[in-house]
């Protein structure tokens, strides 16, 4: 740290500096109003000389004035004085303001149509001169001219206002060379006795600045100005050392914040730089003097927490920082409600190190974003292979998505009254490894974190389409939507093209939604919806019962069907006797709002009973038919269409075998 008497030689300096700017910038401007009035001055006076000699000197003015022709004199005195090297032009004008006769270098004239003047007319309405001093904008004006306005009277009244146009070229330069002169020596003068000093003080300032600055970014985030991830390291390794002698444990809490990138690309790169720099202000007031803050880059913060008693305080403490950085920011007017997950690692062992103890952190705050976000998650050893197993999973995923690896199983759908075939839901199916197959509620959160859920199911939708336009017409397809594959607003486009690709009609596709599609931006959801039903494939309310608010929804689209949710049918055979009273409910209802209603989860025949009773319309389960892969279809379709048509249809059948014995 500089010393005092470093410190007031610099201070002396910046002094002198500051009072000679302030010297200079006051003698500058001083020079510059000085010379304008002059300028002002002198010009006012010439004009008003000329303009009065013009009026003693023509004695047939008021008759000039009413628009007659001037006199001999009066035409010789013109001449005479257009070759003034000051004056270069006259105007007389009517006590009203309307011009009547023009002398310049080039003419002596009356005017054929007066010019009224505002200038004229207010000369003779305030009984005094009025002159103006500009800069010309023209050839036949000079560099710098004052015009003046003079009202001339007789016998006590205005008879005319003459106007005279007074060349100050000259006058200005002179004026005006004369203070930059002196001008440019006060400057001269004042430079050399204050430069030498100003510009060696100068240097040593910026060295010392930019090494200031080198020194800090080395340890610190440019953007935030927290900790950086080498300063954090150094900072651990002496927390850590110390905690022998200091007794007690350490925390590292890994913050990071929830679906960042969604904000960045709402916002723009400003509006994700001050989320951040708002975030490390909070966080920096949430710890006390001896923990440490840093950033390790993107949105990703660490905060040491040290001198802990054990677990129970690093987690009052985290839900402590949580409570901070989940706090909303205001961004040009867009309020900001961004949430964090955090995982947190005590360090209890003697042998432990920076990079582990970060790593440990590292992977709680995984298993936090696992867990749905906006948690905290402390460090446990089989994290580790669960992570091992997430890595594998992602890219299991990603090679499914870039060689369209992906199957797909088809269940069937009945109408329970005739217990007739009504068409199959595309369900996905990932291949693992090992031949075995991955279930969807496996892979496909891990797949919406990843972001390539739209191109899986834009690949489920083309799929789907051309394999159930082999179909019978009568068979549907239902297709299951992500939420995600409605924010770039081209799920109609994606749907159109499949269809189309296909050859399959509208009216076969069926698209199931669920209620959190709609818990975001409402409108335009429900706008793309409209867009789907316009276009006439049928919208279906999937999990219907699942949620909260599901019945807030059904009178805000027209949904052509209501999926009642497997969770009915799982409580109708337990000990929830009213189960069966809420599924006649809904089935009513949709009755009631010509909704067609499928139930979900059909098992047992004790439960295809119930609904035989319930007049329901569609069912779906394993009682009725397992999800099976598109080569195995042919059969269960045979199945239906035997049932359905009269023994006497041997053609029409062999038909059907044909169409799905082709490759």
């Amino acid at each position: 740290m500089p010393s005092s008497a470093s410190i007031w030689p610099q201070r002396n300096i910046v002094t002198i500096v500051a009072a000679l700017a302030i010297l200079l910038l006051g003698a500058g401007m001083t020079l510059k109003i000085t010379t304008d009035h002059l300028l002002r001055q002198d010009a006012t006076s010439t004009a008003r000389s000329w303009a009065l000699f013009l009026a003693a000197s023509v004695t047939d003015l008021e008759q000039i004035a009413g628009g007659e022709q001037p006199s001999a004199a009066s035409i010789a005195f013109f001449l005479s004085a257009r070759n003034s090297g000051e004056v270069f032009h006259y105007e007389i004008f009517n006590r009203n303001g309307y011009s009547q006769l023009v002398s310049s270098r080039e003419k002596i004239a009356l005017v054929d149509l007066s010019e009224y003047s505002a200038d004229a007319a207010r000369s003779v309405a305030d009984g005094r001169p009025i002159v103006d001093v500009r800069e010309g904008n023209s050839v036949d004006r000079p560099a710098f001219f004052a015009r003046a306005y003079v009202p001339v009277q007789a016998g006590g009244r205005h008879i005319a206002v003459v106007a005279a146009y007074v060349d100050e070229t000259e006058q200005r330069r002179n004026f005006h060379n004369t203070f930059l002169t002196a001008a440019a020596f006060l400057c001269l003068l004042s430079g050399l006795a204050f430069s030498i000093p100003a510009v060696a003080w100068y240097r040593e300032t910026k060295v010392k600045q930019a090494d200031r600055r080198i020194r800090f970014l080395a340890h610190h985030d440019a953007l935030t100005g927290l900790a950086n991830r080498p300063h954090l390291i150094e900072k651990l390794e002496e927390a850590l050392a110390h905690l022998p002698m200091r007794g007690g444990s350490l925390a590292v809490h890994f913050i990071d914040v929830d679906r960042f990138k969604e904000i960045n690309d709402t916002l723009g790169h400003d509006g994700g730089d001050f989320l951040l720099k708002s975030l490390a202000e909070r966080l920096r007031a949430a710890v006390r003097i001896d923990d440490v803050v840093a950033r390790l880059g993107g949105d990703e913060f660490v905060v040491v927490q040290s001198g802990i008693a054990g677990k129970a305080q690093a987690e009052s403490f985290a839900r402590h920082l949580a409570a901070a950085s989940s706090a909303s920011v205001t961004f040009k007017q867009h309020e900001i409600l961004a949430t964090v997950s955090i995982g947190v690692a005590l360090a209890m062992e003697e042998d432990i190190t920076p990079d582990r103890l970060l790593k440990s952190a590292d992977l709680a705050l995984y298993a936090a974003k696992a867990a749905g976000r906006n948690c905290i998650r402390f460090f446990v050893p089989e994290m580790d292979t669960e992570l091992q197993a997430r890595i594998g999973l992602e890219r299991t995923i990603r090679e499914a998505v870039l060689n369209d690896r992906f199957e797909l199983h088809y269940q069937p759908l009945f109408e329970i009254s005739q217990r007739r075939l009504a068409g199959f839901e595309a369900l996905i199916r990932m291949p693992a490894a090992d031949g075995t197959l991955i279930p969807p509620l496996a892979f496909i959160p891990v797949a919406e974190d990843l972001r390539l859920i739209d191109k899986i199911g834009e690949w489920v939708l083309r799929e789907a389409c051309r394999t159930a336009a082999t179909w019978p017409e009568h068979l549907t397809i239902a297709v299951n939507l992500s939420p995600q594959q409605f924010v770039a607003g081209t799920i109609s486009d994606i749907v159109a093209a499949a269809l189309k690709e296909a050859g399959l009609a509208p009216h076969r596709l069926e698209l199931e939604i669920t209620e959190s599609l709609l818990l975001g931006n409402t409108e335009t959801i429900m706008t793309q919806l409209l867009t789907l039903k316009a276009m006439g494939v049928a919208i279906v309310m999937d999990d219907f019962g699942a949620g909260y608010s599901s019945f807030s929804y059904l009178w805000r689209f027209p949904f052509d069907k209501i999926k009642i949710d497997r969770s009915f049918m799982q409580g109708l055979d337990g000990s929830h006797c009213q189960v069966g009273t809420v599924v006649k409910a809904i089935i009513a209802l949709g009755r009631e709002l010509r909704m067609r209603v499928t139930v979900e989860g059909v098992e047992t025949a004790s439960q295809a009973a119930f609904l035989d009773a319930a007049d329901g319309d569609q069912v779906q389960g394993f009682f009725f038919g397992r999800p099976i892969p598109a080569s195995e279809l042919g059969a269960s379709i045979l199945a239906d269409f035997e049932k359905a048509m009269p023994p006497a249809s041997p053609v029409a059948k062999l038909h059907v075998v044909n169409a799905w014995a082709e490759p």
